[in-house]
């Protein structure tokens, strides 16, 4: 299984970054491309600018989602929305395919150091990703980042954990039978 691993941050320290890296060790025998937003850096999408073609990164973004059998990303929160720098790759990659996440399974995560850990724009991607054809499989969000991860264990919370790792074996296994 080959699977595509991203935060939605650009962020060198980049809290869902974290989070991506901790659930990939459930994975450890699968082929995985974690993928970082800073190598996707393209002009702030336009009109005026897509009348002049596509930025290769947006292509490259759509290509390694092709060449996924599924996706685990986690979104960073930026007053209660996606990163600028998700949403402008969204944005273009959106309109060279409107279905951006081509049907693939996915795992859908956020998390924050606030308490609702990044549950605005999970929200959002709930709603917004199937329309653009995610196949949300499961969501996950950790509130309180800095009180229950540490970046040598993971998620520190028990209950957290527990439920975190339950959601994990429900992605495998709707993914196996699907």
């Amino acid at each position: 299984m080959k699977i595509l691993a991203f935060a939605g941050s650009s962020s060198s320290t980049s809290i869902n970054r974290e989070l991506v890296k901790f659930v990939l060790k459930d994975f450890q025998h699968e082929e995985i491309n974690l993928i970082d937003l800073n190598n996707f850096t393209m002009p702030v999408f336009s009109v005026d600018l897509e009348k002049k073609g596509f930025p290769d990164e947006a292509h490259h973004f759509l290509k390694a989602i092709e060449e996924c059998d599924v996706i685990i990303c986690s979104l960073a929160e930026h007053n209660r929305s996606y990163s600028t720098a998700f949403k402008n790759l969204f944005d273009w990659a959106s309109r060279i395919n409107v279905k951006v996440f081509q049907n693939k399974p996915m795992l859908l995560m956020s998390t924050s150091p606030g308490g609702y850990g990044g549950g605005n724009v999970m929200n959002t991607a709930k709603t917004f990703f199937p329309q653009f054809a995610a196949d949300i499989k499961d969501t996950f969000s950790l509130p309180k980042f800095y009180e229950n991860f540490d970046l040598e264990s993971g998620v520190i919370n028990p209950d957290m954990l527990s439920e975190l790792k339950m959601k994990i074996e429900n992605f495998k296994n709707s993914i196996t039978n699907d």
